[in-house]
């Protein structure tokens, strides 16, 4: 019996096959078998080597491979540099494909992931699914579509983050976590998954989000992780089966507790954790361990002994195995022995016959141990449970104080009652840029939801969207000073809580719901913090769609959705939306409504080429701001649009004038995105000036403003600029990958440049000198490479961060590593042993020992002491 019969056989195991049935598979004898599961790891190989000299390469192949799966024999033979016959590369290559060669199994991944993958963090550790994410690698390796389905609970979206987490250097554009949780509209599925890439677009108009989302993802190698998916089950098969349909290179991995039900699915369908182990029935199983493991967070030193082992035991039987259900148990080991809570368990779910009849048996058990939960709450405990089911994704104190609050349970309880919530298992604390937040596990969301009454709900319901609407009105007040940034997070951590209060004004339209909705989504800024342009749009058209609006709310739903609009480059539907804005406005005598409106009449006209009606406009609006007592944020965006008309005609002294007003006053205020677009038209003033320094040197300033909030428009429109100004200065690489960039982001929320004919021709003007300069080819590679980057990744390149990490060795002419060789050079270069780069990088020591030599090779060295300095010869060439 050599290694790989022990893994086949432990494998088939795990899978649950029996003793006979797995000697029948592999035709060996039952005792062979046996005695094959007596080993807790592979067992040394005593047979004399029959290989070929190639066999040593087994590990570097199956890593190739598992980056780049269609790679060809004699590609491999030349990245490896292998100097045998290709035949007999060939033959390893054939056995490594079908799973014959000997290649180590990779742990899972104990390393944590932030963003831009998206992938959840966990502080716990991850018991009992390892079998479970070979199963998923395989799966993965033969579909592009993958269904982790099975209850609320049983563990879906943890085991999926450590599939990711695990899988995520076998994807060259990486893998995006995706949580749908709290996307209560279908609409929204496709701009969402946007948003998680990283506003990547097409290289060519797109006037959706479904064509941007299938243009932006045509050319990638991408997993996209899609959790919880059951509440949006048709939107997600059919935007998931023509993503398949489009791309070549896309895979998917979702969770949902209904399976998609399309061609080609993979359905792995999660199990209860079982008590014992498949292979040693003497040992704890994975229950078992989990339950231990909470039961020691919870419990400081518990172990499970022979004494407690049975009531063990028999709490894990009791709860089918589920996850959820064993961490909630386990809270309450701080009160009960395990004995006591065996027979509690055994007691309460004997009571919990009536559940949901139509789901599976396990689910009546996950939802018997919630209510167990839920009863040992005190009375207060409970009301605050179920009022905290009203917030979407997650909360803060503040919040739960404001809207939880009464009678019943008082304000100056809050604090006590989401401690004590915490210690059950109830809630889970996040803390994250110094500030406390909670959240529930949705299972948890929807049972407290169920105990209040109707009418309950509908009050907390208008509690949260008055909550809601008071948010964006205090980032409307403090927009324009030093707390905007504070502000503009705080919307960005809200969104799931504002879609929620959205969908609450639509479903119950009452004259106060309607009201408070309209001045919620009339605040003009929201697509910078909030919502994308395609979002906003989105909302206000569905409140004017509804029947009740005060004539004054419905004005200023215009004039947003005129500004939305014209951002789009929807020019035609702006003029009617903004003509209707200006007559309401003018007959409410609303001031402040009109002025916006002629101001964004001023930008529309001025973008389709009408400079001189745009001008009009924009000096009635600046009129018009100058007598208002309030109003500085859209005074400020009126100035800039002036500068951009007055630049665009050369009259660069008056543009310059607008924008330094601008600068001034928001530097003065401690304002900062305002001031990025004063930035912003400084560098435009500068490049018609032609003075291509300082113009990048002020666009490089603008982009690092811009990072603190969530404004693609703003990015896009800046980016576009320093592609210009680096164009004119020569550096004309650099301006085709920004020009890719800036291209795909503008498909990413509508048209090019806002669909203004004399501005794309401006950007002609500067694209031809860069192709010129690079040749065709060369010019469509690097506009191809701006195109494929995600935001954060145009704005590290723009501000030449982008080869902080590593540069050396990703600049390293001749050195042709591949992306994990590149990662083990550097490692190798800090003095880390192959055991410790094999730990860091959750590898096999033979894979990396393979990876090493092959390094060592193509930089040419012999020695790991030698990396260093060849890494650092490389870069200074």
């Amino acid at each position: 019996m050599n290694s790989d019969e022990w893994h086949q056989i432990t494998d088939l195991r795990l899978a649950g096959e029996s003793i006979s049935a797995i000697a029948a598979t592999l035709r060996i004898s039952r005792n062979t078998v046996r005695r094959a599961l007596t080993f807790d790891a592979p067992p040394p190989d005593h047979r004399p080597r029959r290989g070929s000299s190639a066999d040593a390469l087994a590990p570097a192949i199956a890593t190739l491979l598992e980056v780049h799966p269609a790679m060809t024999v004699a590609q491999i033979h030349r990245d490896l540099q292998w100097e045998g016959s290709r035949n007999t590369l060939a033959g390893v290559v054939r056995r490594v494909r079908d799973g014959s060669a000997q290649v180590p199994h990779s742990p899972a991944s104990a390393i944590q992931t932030g963003p831009p993958s998206g992938i959840p963090r966990f502080s716990t550790s991850f018991v009992g699914r390892k079998g479970e994410l070979r199963t998923l690698r395989t799966f993965l390796g033969e579909s592009r579509l993958v269904t982790i389905a099975g209850p609320g609970g049983i563990g879906k979206t943890r085991l999926a983050a450590e599939a990711a987490h695990d899988y995520r250097r076998a994807f060259v554009d990486g893998v995006r976590f995706i949580e749908l949780a709290s996307l209560r509209s279908d609409s929204l599925l496709p701009q969402t998954i946007l948003d998680a890439l990283g506003s990547d677009g097409p290289d060519v108009p797109a006037h959706s989000a479904i064509e941007s989302l299938v243009e932006s993802l045509r050319d990638k190698h991408l997993l996209i992780v899609l959790d919880n998916c059951e509440h949006l089950i048709s939107t997600c098969a059919e935007l998931i089966s023509l993503v398949l349909r489009s791309t070549g290179a896309v895979k998917f991995l979702v969770t949902s507790r209904e399976v998609l039900s399309v061609p080609d699915e993979y359905v792995h369908v999660l199990e209860p954790l079982p008590t014992s182990d498949i292979t040693d029935p003497g040992k704890i199983g994975p229950a078992i361990e989990l339950f231990e493991n909470r039961a020691s967070a919870a419990l400081a030193g518990f172990t499970v002994t022979e004494d407690c082992r049975d009531a063990v035991s028999r709490v894990c039987v009791q709860l089918d195995g589920m996850p959820l259900a064993i961490e909630l148990a386990c809270a309450r080991l701080t009160a009960l022995s395990v004995d006591d809570l065996a027979t509690r368990l055994d007691d309460r779910l004997a009571l919990l016959t009536v559940g949901n009849r139509g789901g599976p048996e396990r689910h009546r058990s996950l939802h018997a141990t919630v209510e167990w939960s839920y009863d040992l709450c005190n009375i207060r405990e409970r009301a605050l449970w179920a009022r905290l089911s009203v917030f979407a994704e997650g909360f803060d104190l503040a919040m739960a104080e404001e809207v939880c609050s009464d009678a019943t349970v008082e304000t100056q309880y809050v604090l006590d009652g989401l401690a004590s919530l915490v210690s059950k298992s109830v809630l889970r604390r996040d803390n994250s840029n110094g500030s406390v937040r909670f959240r529930m596990l949705e299972t948890i969301r929807h049972f407290g939801a169920s105990k209040l009454s109707a009418g309950e709900a509908s009050t907390l319901r208008g509690a949260h969207l008055r909550w809601c609407a008071a948010l964006v009105d205090s980032a409307r007040r403090l927009w324009t000073g030093d707390q905007q940034e504070r502000v503009s997070g705080q919307l960005r951590e809200n969104r799931a809580n504002l879609r929620l209060a959205l969908q609450t004004a639509l479903a119950e339209p009452t004259e106060e719901h309607l009201s408070l909705a309209a001045g919620l989504v009339a605040t003009w800024f929201l697509w910078s913090s909030a919502f994308s342009v395609r979002e906003h749009r989105v909302w206000v058209t569905g409140l004017l769609n509804v029947e009740g609006l005060a004539d004054s709310d419905v004005a200023k739903l215009h004039a947003t959705l005129g500004v939305l609009q014209t951002m789009q480059g929807d020019r035609s539907e702006a003029d009617r939306t903004l003509d209707a804005a200006a007559r309401l406005a003018r007959s409410l005598q609303d001031d402040a409504t009109l002025a916006f409106t002629l101001q964004t009449q001023g930008l529309n006209t001025y973008l389709g080429g009408d400079f001189d009606a745009g001008e009009h406009h924009l000096t009635g609006a600046l009129a018009l701001y100058e007598q208002l007592p309030s109003g500085t944020d859209l005074m400020w965006t009126a100035h800039i649009e002036m500068g951009m008309l007055l630049s665009s005609n050369g009259a660069v002294v008056p543009a310059a004038e607008h924008f330094e007003l601008v600068r001034m006053q928001a530097s003065a205020t401690g304002e900062r995105w305002m001031l990025s677009y004063a930035v912003y038209g400084l560098g435009l003033v500068a490049l018609v000036r032609c003075r291509y320094d300082e113009a990048i040197r002020l666009a490089r300033t603008s982009l690092g403003l811009k990072r603190a909030f969530d404004d693609t428009v703003g990015t896009t429109l800046v980016t576009d600029l320093l592609a210009w100004a680096e164009a004119a200065s020569g550096s004309r690489e650099r301006a085709a990958v920004l020009l890719g960039a800036a291209s795909s982001m503008w498909d990413s929320f509508g048209m090019q440049l806002y669909g203004s004919r004399h501005w794309v021709q401006r950007r002609e003007e500067y694209e031809s000198r860069a192709r010129l300069a690079l040749g065709d080819a060369a010019y469509s590679r690097s506009h191809h490479r701006g195109a494929t980057m995600s935001k954060s990744q145009i704005i590290a390149y723009a501000l030449n961060e982008d080869g902080i990490e590593r540069a050396t060795v990703r600049s390293a002419p001749g050195a042709d590593l591949s992306p994990r060789e590149r990662d083990i050079a550097t490692f190798v270069a800090e003095g880390l042993s192959n055991k410790e780069i094999a730990d860091r990088m959750v590898l096999s020591v033979r894979t990396v020992e393979g990876h090493v030599a092959h390094m060592l090779g193509k930089l040419g060295i012999r020695r790991r002491q030698q990396v260093l300095n060849a890494l650092s010869d490389a870069g200074a060439r």
